[in-house]
């Protein structure tokens, strides 16, 4: 399987939000939404230039649910909700791309 620049970004944003579930360090939460903000803008700028226009709405959406500048307090328990849900999209988002381009 040959992984291209979004598929890593969505593997490694995956893997970060996964890991939010644990008992981290707040500095580990705020690297979280950094990385987040810079992952999900690259995304929507590709769904962007190859005409997907939905993937580019929820991406930026993401980005701004998760951008750490201005942050948006949900608790604990909403952030690991949105952590898992977020992080189970993506990995879908993997599987449907990958069957998309097989076809």
């Amino acid at each position: 399987m040959k992984l291209n620049l979004q598929a890593i970004i969505k593997i490694v944003l995956t893997t970060l939000f996964f890991l939010c579930l644990l008992d981290m360090p707040y500095g580990f939460y705020q690297f979280v939404r950094f990385v987040a903000l810079i992952g999900f803008g690259i995304l929507a700028y590709k769904a962007n230039e190859e005409g997907e226009n939905t993937e580019m709405i929820i991406y930026g959406g993401l980005a701004l649910l998760f951008q750490p500048f201005f942050k948006i307090a949900l608790g604990r328990v909403i952030w690991n909700i949105v952590d898992m849900i977020v992080g189970i999209g993506l990995i879908a988002s993997l599987f449907m791309n990958r069957a998309k381009s097989q076809r």
